[in-house]
């Protein structure tokens, strides 16, 4: 069994063990090493959420500023003319690189259910031409 958890915008992969029979959990979203486990779901959900908040007590402890989960800035690298076309589209579609890329990616990482569902025609090809006569 596999599946995440989130608390505080901190996303945990959590495993089931069953030669032990006890889940145990790992925050998946920063580079320090938050792990936790439960032998039950409403333990591992409050072990989770403790191991997040004794994290975030040791960083001010220390006057350190906890990791971020996720900052919304990663780079991609991509071949040069992978980057040229992309820099075209979002020429193309009247958009900057950035917001671009960015509008794509989340349409790529929206849930199955929402990319399946019937998409609606865009407002400006539903209406009909005016006569011009």
């Amino acid at each position: 069994m596999n599946d995440t958890l989130r608390y505080k915008d901190y996303l945990a992969q959590v495993e089931y063990d069953a030669e032990s029979d006890s889940f145990h959990g790992r925050v998946l979203n920063v580079r320090d090493v938050i792990t936790f486990e439960g032998r039950s779901v409403a333990e591992l959900k409050r072990e989770f959420a403790a191991s997040v908040e004794d994290y975030l007590e040791y960083c001010a402890a220390r006057g350190e500023s906890p990791e971020r989960p996720y900052s919304g800035r990663f780079i991609v690298r991509v071949e040069p003319e992978v980057h040229r076309a992309i820099a075209a589209a979002a020429t193309r579609s009247g958009k900057s690189l950035n917001l671009w890329v960015a509008e794509v990616l989340e349409r790529g990482a929206a849930p199955q259910a929402d990319r399946e569902a019937p998409r609606r025609k865009p407002r400006a090809l539903a209406r009909r031409p005016r006569n011009r006569g």
